[in-house]
């Protein structure tokens, strides 16, 4: 049994009117540095979301969900943002912004395993 370890997440969230602060919980956002863990899981529920907001550009959401996505794996096409290191990475994704694409306050826990801990969370938070 591994041991457990400091873990930290946030929700990501579509705010299709930023001045109404209404949102949807869209994905989760986790980082583990122990265990050298960031990834984001997340779903488009696209009738949902346009039944809160029918001038939602999903196309651009989509975008901009890949743009995470991207930096998490610190891919070669993430820009200046993906070439940080792993917990300046998460810290980015998690800053506060008002934009359609934000997301929650960041959230601690302990984790054997980040993983199973992502997918536990989007459950809950998202599904």
């Amino acid at each position: 049994m591994q041991q457990k370890t400091l873990f930290e997440y946030a929700v990501i969230r579509v705010v299709p009117r930023v001045e109404r602060e209404e949102f949807l919980n869209i994905g989760v956002i986790v980082y583990c540095a122990k265990q050298k863990f960031l990834q984001a899981r997340y779903h488009l529920d696209e009738a949902r979301l346009q039944s809160c907001h029918k001038d939602l550009d999903i196309d651009e959401l989509k975008q901009h969900l890949c743009s995470f996505e991207r930096i998490c794996n610190a891919d070669k096409d993430a820009g200046p943002i993906g070439k940080l290191d792993m917990a300046s990475r998460f810290r980015w994704l998690t800053a506060t912004r008002s934009t359609v694409l934000q997301t929650s306050k960041v959230h601690p826990g302990m984790t054997d395993d980040a993983l199973a801990t992502l997918e536990r969370l989007f459950g809950q938070l998202v599904l």
